[in-house]
């Protein structure tokens, strides 16, 4: 298996370092270059199809189909994140050890980008034609929230073009992914939380160390921080979240089942469960807020005059921007400056009562029989939440087996694909594609 051509495609794709810079100017061109060389020389068929270049480095791909019904969208990103800590392989070398390849990238999102590129090719090679057209968005700034996916939009807005049906990264085949539930679950993300930065800003007049007063810039932005850790937001249920319940309720042992089957009457007691089952569970019920960046004085022997502390919020279904904000505000208190870098609210929720999410449960259930499909509210950020505003139904999942110890490798080090897991994802693809109603 290591020497199918999507093994090969993925390798030659990962050792690539397209790591996107927030800053377009600090972005390296030359591996977004060669990654892009490496898809044409892999996927030649696909490269004869009509192609529309978005700057930088993304790409537009049209599939006619045989009818005018509403076109398919399959979107993945091209870009990761940095490299950071020791990892057990080279982060860019594409190794396969223990039938796993390893490299950056691999599930977030180039092993998504050749799932897709080889059941296209698979099937331009028979001469298929897909019932309805099916268009291909592979952005390169995904990772910093860039304007590739948005001008995506705008040229298929553009266009005319009124998808069906939106499918981006997200949810997987994911084991361990509930307490006590055996089986894998495909889950699949019809709505994701709002990204929402922000940075907490103390200030004051510095000075030598040797001197210093109460109450500085670092001692107040470090009572803010202990401050939000001591306050999270309420516990909220969405209704994807209850619908995930109400399906898991047969998986599990026989007292429970009765509960979870009655998720909606229940929520209070469900949510105060899952915020105790974990930090996965425990993002299910509410919008969440992390410290993630720390800067204060440039030296050991100065005091700050300005300490500031970066915040990232992924504000749940139910909840708003401005009423966390709002939050934030009380709880850091007076003499902290809370300045907002990005703001995004919710997605919408798309249907899992329609045909277009049976397809997809149709689909996983033929290649993956084992786990259990179920909507979700995703947690982290895709494009996809670009493209609500283009489509009602917009989902979120990645066909792809992943434990528990790979889902943690994701913006972390020992990144990995199962071989035989990117090979089942070329198959769902397929499917999917194959499968599309006219």
């Amino acid at each position: 298996m290591s020497e199918h051509p999507a093994v090969r495609a993925l390798q030659d794709l990962v050792r690539q370092p397209t790591v996107a810079e927030r800053d377009p100017a600090r972005t390296d061109p030359a591996p977004f270059v060669a990654l892009r060389a490496a898809l044409a020389e892999h996927f030649p068929r696909l490269h004869e199809l009509e192609r529309v270049e978005i700057e930088p480095h993304a790409v537009l791909v049209r599939w006619p189909g045989r009818t005018d019904a509403g076109p398919v969208v399959l979107m993945a990103h091209l870009d990761v994140v940095p490299v950071e800590g020791s990892w057990t392989h080279p982060a860019f070398g594409a190794e396969i050890h223990d039938g796993m390849v390893w490299g950056r990238g691999t599930l977030d999102d180039k092993g998504a980008v050749v799932g897709i590129c080889a059941a296209v090719e698979q099937l331009l090679e028979r001469g298929f034609v897909p019932a309805r057209d099916v268009w291909l968005s592979f952005g390169s700034t995904e990772e910093v929230s860039g304007s590739t996916a948005t001008d995506a939009v705008d040229e298929l807005r553009r266009r005319g073009v009124r998808p069906w049906l939106v499918l981006d990264e997200g949810g997987a085949v994911a084991a361990d992914a509930f307490p006590l539930v055996r089986a894998p679950l495909a889950v699949v993300g019809v709505t994701e939380k709002g990204v929402t930065s922000v940075e907490l800003v103390a200030e004051g007049a510095g000075g030598h160390a040797s001197t210093p007063a109460r109450g500085g810039p670092t001692a107040r932005l470090a009572a803010a921080i202990t401050a939000l850790e001591r306050a999270p937001l309420p516990l909220r249920a969405p209704a994807p979240t209850l619908e995930l319940l109400r399906r898991l309720a047969p998986h599990l042992p026989a007292p429970l089942r009765p509960v979870l089957g009655r998720a909606d009457r229940l929520a209070p007691v469900l949510t105060r469960v899952l915020r105790a089952a974990g930090a996965e569970a425990a993002a299910m019920v509410r919008t969440t807020v992390a410290v993630t960046t720390l800067s204060g004085s440039p030296a050991l022997n100065v005091i700050a005059s300005t300490a500031r502390a970066g915040v990232n919020m992924r504000v749940m279904v139910g909840d708003t921007v401005d009423g966390v904000l709002d939050h934030v505000r009380r709880t850091v208190g007076p003499g902290i400056r809370v300045e907002v870098v990005e703001r995004n609210e919710p997605s919408p929720v798309s249907p899992w009562d329609d045909g277009a999410f049976a397809l997809l449960e149709r689909i996983t259930g033929e290649l993956f029989p084992d786990a259990v499909p179920t909507p979700y509210v995703m947690m982290a950020a895709t494009d996809a939440r670009f493209f609500t505003g283009l489509c009602d139904r917009v989902y979120r999942f990645t066909p792809f087996r992943m434990t528990k110890d790979q889902r943690a490798t994701i913006h972390a080090a020992d990144e990995r694909i199962g071989v035989a897991d990117l090979l089942a994802g070329v198959d769902w693809y397929r499917r999917l594609v194959e499968e599309l109603p006219a």
